[in-house]
């Protein structure tokens, strides 16, 4: 025959300290499997176009039918040997990029060391410098990215002796850079507040040991 079952349900501030561990766990587990670097990726595909690098992109249909373009980003993460972030594309001097983003992110200094160390480079090769960058092995790190660099000369004059060096230290920086924004974007959505805040928002409830009811 049918049974009813009682059991009393918490919200999580109702649970003791260990349940709250357990119920966060459950929701860094369960609930980020949605897109939520969205934000990171738009603004690293505005910086990028700020500084010269067009990002490769390739279609991706959507469920509601057309498409959309997906950019070239690659990254795991966040706390084992191997991870990092590396992007595909190409590279050409923009004309006031280092004005351009002092704008765009007045206090992110490491953004402006990129855009100044890409400055020098160009200004000492005419500002005829052009490349590829491509992603190539099984990681995602920044050294997984291979750089080629040429000289748009009339006369045709060879890129100087640190072209290639400098162009691909600098695009290494800006994977970096766009390593620490997704980690931090993702310990900000993971941090204790923001999960009691979207579970709370949600109205889910947990048992008395922080598993998750219903």
């Amino acid at each position: 025959m049918p049974q009813v079952i009682e059991i009393t349900v918490y919200t999580i501030d109702e649970l003791s300290d260990a349940a709250k561990e357990a119920a966060r766990a459950w929701y860094r587990e369960a609930c980020l499997d949605y897109e939520w670097y969205d934000f990171v990726y738009e603004d690293f595909q505005t910086i990028c176009g700020i500084l010269g690098v067009t990002l490769a992109t390739s279609p991706v249909r959507l469920y509601g039918g057309g498409t959309r373009e997906k950019p070239h980003l690659y990254w795991t993460g966040f706390w084992s040997q191997g991870d990092g972030a590396s992007f595909e594309g190409s590279y050409a001097h923009a004309k006031g990029a280092a004005g351009a983003i002092r704008a765009h992110a007045p206090q992110d200094t490491e953004l402006h060391r990129i855009a100044d160390a890409l400055q020098a480079v160009q200004r000492r090769n005419i500002w005829q410098l052009h490349g590829s960058i491509r992603h190539r092995g099984r990681y995602c790190h920044e050294y997984t990215m291979a750089i080629e660099i040429e000289r748009d000369s009339p006369t045709w004059q060879p890129p100087t002796d640190d072209a290639e060096d400098a162009v691909t230290e600098a695009m290494r920086d800006l994977a970096r850079w766009l390593y620490r924004q997704l980690r931090s974007e993702y310990e900000h959505q993971t941090s204790d507040d923001a999960v009691d805040e979207i579970v709370g928002i949600n109205e889910w409830t947990f048992q008395a040991d922080g598993t998750r009811f219903g």
